[in-house]
């Protein structure tokens, strides 16, 4: 699947789209959610990031946005330190929410997913997000899926009820440690996230679908392992196993996934390789809100990336609104934030233009170190607020090429172009 384009900027030699600062930064701190505390990423050469994607039966909205934007420091920040990272992300285009979605709507349901993949693709290139290295799609992986399913079946992990093939948690000595819930909470979890905990048949509540077997009426492919369609962790799993490998650096995506998805995605792709921990940093971010609400598709109180583009919002004023708060808490957005934003924005570009500003190595230093920091934004933005209000008041020793250095920052570690 097509991946979008880098972000372009003023530096023509910048890589990726990411201007290369004089140097090298720290590797970053993350906060583990097994771990339950911050702990150094200690990647080799490669880093290696997998960051689950959208299911296409809407548009990107401003929870996609905060989740994505942690994953680009951490693609950023990971660069800065002298690694090269290798970034994959999915998208899951069946499923059924959006089938659903599609029937809904009187259209097909392949039509809609392409129509919401591009939007999604044009948003993420507006906000400056750097591209995965791979952008895979559920349909075009089906038969590698259907190979690991495979996998599975041959490892004793498997059992079929009435032809669909279930994963056995019990079959995992480790099943759990991701989200550490116990099982009710994790039953009520199943059947919240679209499981069927209470389906006759099933040696374990909790046991995950792996191979829906065909039903009229719904897209299915033929398979050695028979014709149907991809459970949802399945998917998530076989792809990151195929294109990164067995054991990967990080696994991220909103806090709302720590279970089932990347509690039953690390356990399949454990399944499949024999090897432990599927991740080493299991990373999530907070939930948006809106007016005390969870931003949600089934509550319809959505602000979606689009909408604000047509607007005019531009993606440095929504970058900066969404960098303002840490990536781990629980935030209510409001338009307030995007002229709290806006105002940054204006004093931080009227900064960098003042011919006598002063030195901007302890901003070079400083941003560096927050976002290391288990990607402390709010610091960030403060040490170059301290630096634009000397700027602007002409204060401390200038500096030659000050300005320059502070846009290079700004633009490499927090994605935003003065």
């Amino acid at each position: 699947m097509r991946s979008w384009a880098p972000p372009t900027g003023r530096r023509t030699d910048a890589v990726d789209g990411v201007p290369q600062l004089p140097g090298q930064g720290p590797l970053p701190q993350l906060y583990d959610s097994v771990r339950r505390a911050v702990a150094a990423t200690a990647p080799g050469p490669i880093a290696t990031m997998y960051v689950c994607g959208i299911t296409p039966y809407d548009a990107t909205h401003l929870g996609h946005a905060n989740t994505y934007l942690a994953f680009d420091l951490v693609n950023r920040a990971w660069r800065d330190a002298g690694r090269t990272v290798r970034f994959v992300q999915n998208v899951t285009d069946v499923d059924e929410p959006l089938l659903e979605r599609a029937e809904r709507d009187g259209i097909d349901w392949r039509e809609l997913a392409a129509r919401e993949i591009e939007l999604y693709r044009t948003d993420m290139a507006f906000l400056r997000m750097l591209p995965p290295d791979t952008f895979a799609g559920a349909v075009e992986s089906i038969p590698s899926i259907a190979e690991s399913v495979g996998r599975m079946v041959a490892a004793g992990a498997t059992y079929t009820v009435e032809e669909d093939v279930y994963f056995s948690v019990d079959s995992d000595p480790h099943f759990g440690y991701v989200s550490s819930l116990d099982s009710e909470t994790m039953r009520q979890l199943s059947a919240d996230n679209g499981g069927d905990p209470d389906r006759p048949g099933k040696k374990n509540p909790l046991d995950p679908v792996l191979w829906r077997a065909r039903r009229g009426g719904e897209p299915s492919w033929v398979t050695p392992i028979g014709a149907g369609r991809p459970g949802w962790h399945i998917e998530c799993a076989s792809i990151a196993v195929d294109t990164l490998g067995p054991s990967i650096d990080v696994q991220g995506g909103g806090r709302d996934l720590i279970y089932p998805h990347h509690e039953m995605s690390a356990a399949h792709a454990e399944a499949m390789t024999s090897q432990w921990p599927f991740a080493r940093h299991y990373v999530h971010s907070g939930l948006m809100a809106l007016d005390g609400e969870k931003m949600s598709k089934s509550l319809g109180n959505l602000v979606f990336v689009h909408r604000l583009r047509e607007r005019g919002t531009g993606a440095a004023a929504l970058r900066l609104a969404l960098l303002d708060t840490h990536y781990r808490v629980d935030r209510s957005w409001s338009d307030a934030a995007l002229g709290t934003a806006a105002a940054r924005l204006d004093r931080w570009r009227r900064a960098v233009s003042v011919e006598a500003a002063p030195d901007a190595r302890p901003v070079l230093d400083g941003v560096r170190a927050a976002i290391a920091d288990d990607l402390d934004t709010p610091g960030a933005l403060a040490v170059v607020d301290a630096w634009a209000g000397s700027a602007l008041g002409a204060g401390g020793t200038p500096s030659q090429g000050a300005g320059e250095l502070v846009v290079d920052v700004v633009d490499a570690l927090l994605g935003v172009a003065l």
